[in-house]
């Protein structure tokens, strides 16, 4: 019945920000920016990572473009940090794909 699905614009939500999770090293940043918690440098983060700074530059893009990361200007430079905010409104992709209550407030995260 169509009414039980998931309505269109959450799905399309979802699916950007799973397509944002699809690279194993925007996965491993976006970890390692949780777990510092505090906006880190992209010196700091090529060096936790270990990929060339043109590289994480362009996973943070994709990452900041869905709002999982935060980019705050520190002079000339930029440090990006996690959206804490997003951490309450993402659903694992077992809740979604196995159809468990999914968070229904997209918050901030969209």
């Amino acid at each position: 019945m169509v009414d039980e699905l998931l309505d269109r614009a959450t799905a399309e939500t979802y699916a950007s920000w799973f397509r944002a999770l699809a690279d194993p090293s925007r996965v491993q940043i976006v970890e390692y920016l949780a777990r510092q918690g505090r906006p880190l440098s992209v010196g700091e983060i090529v060096a936790a990572v270990g990929l060339a700074q043109s590289t994480v530059s362009q996973h943070l893009k994709i990452l900041t473009e869905v709002r999982f990361v935060l980019v705050e200007a520190v002079g000339t430079a930029r440090h990006y940090r996690i959206n804490t905010t997003c951490i309450a409104c993402f659903p694992s992709a077992a809740d979604v794909v196995m159809g468990r209550p999914a968070p229904t407030a997209i918050g901030d995260c969209s």
